[in-house]
């Protein structure tokens, strides 16, 4: 079978897996990286700011690790902003929803960082910029202390009134914007990192690669749990979570939305664990839990689950890596984020220990 014939084959069983017709599974493959890649011109984006709300910017500096689209604005006239040109595959309804639930938020007093103007989204470039304003602050401390505040801000999050305004699907990554949504996108995402590279998978990884894959598309979506609005990646800090003079303030909320709650907490116990070995930590899970649960006390079945759900992020985390290293050329050596499959059930009945107590 020749090489375009093969990928003929992947495109076809990608469409069968993720509900698409076989034009829209060739462009769900084929545009992965473009989607995902952005990289503004910063003296283009402050010009653009300075036309567009008449404020006198001086610098962009890129504030995060892992995305090139996000920037501090420092300005002559004001306090500094965040702007977060968004990669021209998302529409500009998302960078519109992501006002709309900090407006949401800004009512209910929630911890959050605030748009900067009431008409805070704009165009710029084919991009749909968001700008908000620059929270001052630290790093979360390390240790219990870190996840007590992350399980207090998710508790208070999931316990918050439904609201129109904050009702659009939440939960996934969305790096790729084809895949925003509830946690079921992280899983058509993986799926997506995954078949775009299966091609060019070495004959030796082929048995591992297609369990991996096997994997995900077995995995729970956590579908029929009880909901909530969601902020979709409260685990890493400091990219999403600041403590600021007035305590911890939750930042980045493109993933957020109305999904089941449990994809939240579930990401937030996955990490609590120690790495070498890898192993569960208690005194982090009874942090997260005793704070979590003053505002919301999971159901029974969202426990029993809780050990399923712990793989929706994880299992998306491994694929995005998978498919960089087999485009980069280079080993893949993140499997640490699914595996020993005995962290995830031990740390699972650790955390439905604290629950019990």
């Amino acid at each position: 079978m020749t090489k375009d014939a093969s990928f003929k084959k992947v495109v076809r069983r990608h469409a069968e897996d993720t509900g698409q017709r076989y034009t829209e599974a060739l462009t769900d493959l084929k545009g992965l990286g473009a989607r995902m890649h952005h990289e503004p011109v910063p003296g283009q984006l402050l010009a653009h700011l300075r036309d567009r709300y008449g404020i006198d910017p001086i610098t962009a500096t890129r504030l995060s690790v892992h995305k090139t689209y996000v920037f501090r604005i420092d300005r002559s006239d004001g306090s500094p902003w965040v702007a977060r040109a968004f990669p021209p595959a998302r529409p500009r309804a998302g960078a519109e929803g992501d006002a709309a639930i900090l407006r949401f938020l800004e009512r209910q007093d929630y911890p959050a960082e605030r748009l900067a103007v009431d008409d805070a989204v704009s165009d710029f470039d084919g991009s749909a910029v968001l700008v908000t304003r620059f929270v001052e602050g630290v790093q979360l401390p390390d240790g219990p202390a870190k996840f007590a505040m992350m399980g207090e801000l998710l508790g208070r999050l999931h316990a918050l009134p439904y609201d129109d305004s904050a009702g659009r699907p939440g939960g996934a990554s969305g790096e790729d914007p084809s895949h925003e949504g509830t946690p079921h996108q992280d899983l058509l995402a993986a799926l997506s990192f995954l078949d775009a590279v299966d091609t060019k998978v070495a004959a030796a990884d082929r048995e591992r690669f297609e369990q991996l894959r096997d994997q995900v598309r077995s995995a729970d979506d956590g579908h029929g749990l009880p909901e909530g609005l969601l902020h979709g990646n409260l685990l890493h800090a400091p990219d999403h979570a600041i403590l600021s003079e007035q305590g911890p303030v939750a930042i980045n909320w493109k993933a957020s939305g109305r999904g089941p709650r449990l994809a939240d907490f579930a990401y937030l116990i996955w990490g609590t664990g120690s790495w070498n070995p890898r192993r569960p930590d208690q005194e982090r899970i009874d942090a997260a839990v005793s704070a979590y649960r003053r505002h919301v006390e999971p159901t029974g079945d969202e426990l029993s689950r809780l050990e399923a759900l712990m793989y929706i992020r994880t299992l998306y985390l491994a694929c995005f890596g998978y498919r960089r290293a087999v485009t980069n050329g280079s080993a893949f050596n993140e499997w640490g984020f699914i595996e020993p499959a005995a962290y995830f059930s031990s740390t699972a009945a650790a955390t439905r220990a604290a629950f019990g107590r």
